[in-house]
């Protein structure tokens, strides 16, 4: 099991991170933004159809993206996270209009669906399966893991939203986790 996040990444202001990065092409800095939002960039990837092998090149070149064009960022005008989000949509609506041309079903699915996205039968399968599992999980916890995995608020973020300690926001949403890991790997 990997280490929880320390209370100092959860309280980054990640528009500081995103100046150096701009400014001094500081690695340390886009590490630090890397690591944080490559796991929450491929979930809402998968979540918005996606598949694993995908969103995780989309991820990738989102990250590239913003490396490359990290000094036309503007923090007045949104948060590190939404822009990175957007780029990542960006990205996968582009795919999937060059897909279009070799696979004309891929284009009908994303026009079909009534939220602008696509997904295969097995992904929305998948996807079904993660939110009955979360459906079942307390309404805090099934709360906090919505906030921390298809919103991608920080555990910072989501304790000031709700006016919780960040220790206890933490705690449920190891346990939440933790069950759910159960829930899903003990699942036919």
């Amino acid at each position: 099991m990997s280490a929880p996040v320390t209370d100092a990444c959860e309280a980054k202001d990640w528009s500081g991170e995103m100046a150096a990065v701009a400014q001094r092409r500081d690695r340390d800095s886009f590490m630090r933004i890397y690591d944080h939002f490559m796991p929450r960039l491929c979930l809402y990837l998968r979540g918005i159809g996606a598949p694993a092998s995908t969103a995780e090149d989309l991820a990738q070149e989102s990250l590239l993206r913003l490396w490359q064009r990290a000094a036309h960022y503007d923090p007045a005008r949104s948060a590190v996270s939404t822009w990175l989000f957007r780029i990542a949509r960006n990205l996968q609506i582009d795919q999937l209009r060059r897909d279009a041309g070799r696979a004309p079903a891929a284009q009908d699915a994303l026009d079909a669906a009534p939220d602008g996205s696509a997904c295969t039968a097995e992904d929305y399968a998948d996807q079904v399966q993660l939110q009955r599992r979360i459906d079942d999980l307390s309404p805090v916890q099934a709360r906090l893991i919505r906030m921390s995995y298809f919103e991608a608020k920080t555990h910072q973020e989501i304790a000031a939203e709700l006016g919780l300690p960040l220790g206890t926001v933490k705690s449920h949403l190891r346990r939440a986790f933790l069950r759910l890991q159960g829930q899903l790997g003990a699942a036919p």
